[in-house]
């Protein structure tokens, strides 16, 4: 083991005092340990699960790196590792991010590792909340790979390694501790999400139509696309013309916004394509066949403009209605015929321009916006539930995985090597 050993935790940058942590410590050593030492990992070598066999109707999760995180579920018996029993950490190579996993899983992306690690000396749960812990800025630029001769000499804090007993029970109420903030959280969650199927059953139910008047025209009957011009990361600025990213649609916003989070250099002006107020800007491209397709009307008061893998549907009907109707299970089951199944999944005009949406009272159009208006109002009531920032469950949420994120790094605050960071390097 290593020989870089402090006793008293050092204070928080806040000026905060470790007491508790000090109190658990009782006088005892703190070594940093490289990971090497008290972690494996297994990294697939293939794809295992052909997309073809991904439905919402099987039960084992394919797992990837990434932000997708869950890229669907098959029904293969083959591959599946019995994360139940023995509990795992996905560690993305591109990035610090990782998730805990204790449930049967297929794995999809060789750009992952699972982890374990030797619990005789060191709990698995102790060493997720301190991954955790460990900055984005670890990785040298953007989209580096984390090589496992890298991350095998990241250090790790081990109380009173000479005792291990000791070193677990000290480990074993750290996470006691940080899990109940995780799991007030995850109830939490657990609410959102069934918020979230309420709202989609309602959703579901009202943009049915089935007893209703109404017409099913396709899109390019109801409208036009107009598609954006492409503007890259070096033309962001903090002062610019306000513009959407594709990606943006389905990371950031709900289904309606007057606010653009984005700006680009004032010099691409005339280049530019732009969404008009009213209208709806449509991602194009996606990691998932959910993310594309997912919208957001427009409701600021200028134009913003719009990234080449987005449209713009321009027409003369509630533009929120329209953005509901595009999450909708229906018009989800009628976009997976159009959208193509490579890496990344594509949404072209000549596709979902033949897509339709229902018109209530075809023939009244005053009646026929007095009915979408009505329905955008029941539907926004659960939306600001599920997805405002600012009000609900989100916003709870948010408060919670704050306050866990505060104790964690106070309990973990263990005593640096001198002249070392916290990866154990110079």
């Amino acid at each position: 083991m290593s020989d870089l050993k402090q006793r008293k935790p050092q204070r928080d940058t806040n000026g905060h005092g470790c007491g508790f942590l000090e109190k658990l410590l009782d006088g005892a050593e703190v070594e940093w340990v490289a990971l090497g030492e008290l972690t494996e990992y297994e990294q697939p070598t293939k794809y295992l699960v052909k997309t073809s066999n991904y439905s919402a109707e099987f039960d084992t999760p394919v797992l990837t790196a990434g932000k997708t995180f869950v890229l669907g579920y098959t029904d293969e018996t083959n591959g599946i590792y019995s994360a139940s029993t023995n509990p795992v950490i996905i560690f993305d190579d591109f990035t610090t991010a990782n998730k805990w996993v204790d449930f049967d899983f297929k794995a999809k992306s060789s750009a992952m590792k699972m982890i374990t690690s030797d619990e005789n000396k060191l709990s698995l749960r102790y060493f997720y909340h301190w991954l955790n812990t460990l900055p984005s800025g670890l990785i040298e630029g953007d989209h580096k790979r984390q090589w496992i001769s890298n991350y095998s000499n990241k250090q790790i804090p081990i109380p009173c390694p000479e005792n291990p007993e000791k070193s677990l029970a000290i480990q074993a109420e750290i996470v006691r501790i940080l899990d109940t903030f995780t799991e007030l959280t995850a109830e939490l969650t657990a609410e959102l999400t069934a918020r979230k199927k309420q709202y989609n059953h309602y959703r579901d139910q009202l943009l049915t139509f089935e007893d209703g008047e109404v017409e099913w025209k396709t899109m390019e009957e109801v409208g036009e696309f107009i598609r954006g011009k492409r503007f890259t990361k070096s033309d962001y600025t903090d002062n610019g013309i306000r513009a959407i990213h594709y990606g943006e649609i389905y990371t950031h916003y709900g289904t309606s916004t007057t606010e653009a989070i984005s700006q680009v250099r004032t010099e691409l002006a005339p280049v530019l394509k732009y969404a008009e107020p009213k209208d709806v800007v449509i991602a194009s491209v996606g990691e998932t066949v959910e993310d594309v397709g997912k919208a957001v009307a427009w409701l600021g008061n200028e134009k913003v403009a719009i990234h080449d893998d987005s449209y713009a549907f321009r027409s003369s009907m509630n533009p929120v209605f329209i953005s509901h109707y595009l999450q909708t299970a229906r018009f989800t089951s009628e976009k997976e015929k159009h959208v193509s199944r490579g890496k990344v999944k594509r949404l072209l005009i000549n596709g979902i321009s033949k897509m339709r949406i229902p018109i209530p009272y075809p023939n009244d159009p005053e009646k026929s916006l007095a009915e979408q208006a009505r329905i955008v109002a029941i539907l926004e009531k659960f939306d600001t539930l599920t997805h405002s920032i600012s009000e609900g469950l989100p916003r709870e949420i948010e408060l919670r995985q704050k306050q866990y994120e505060h104790y964690r790094d106070s309990l973990l605050n263990f005593p640096k090597p001198e002249g070392r960071t916290t990866n154990g390097h110079k």
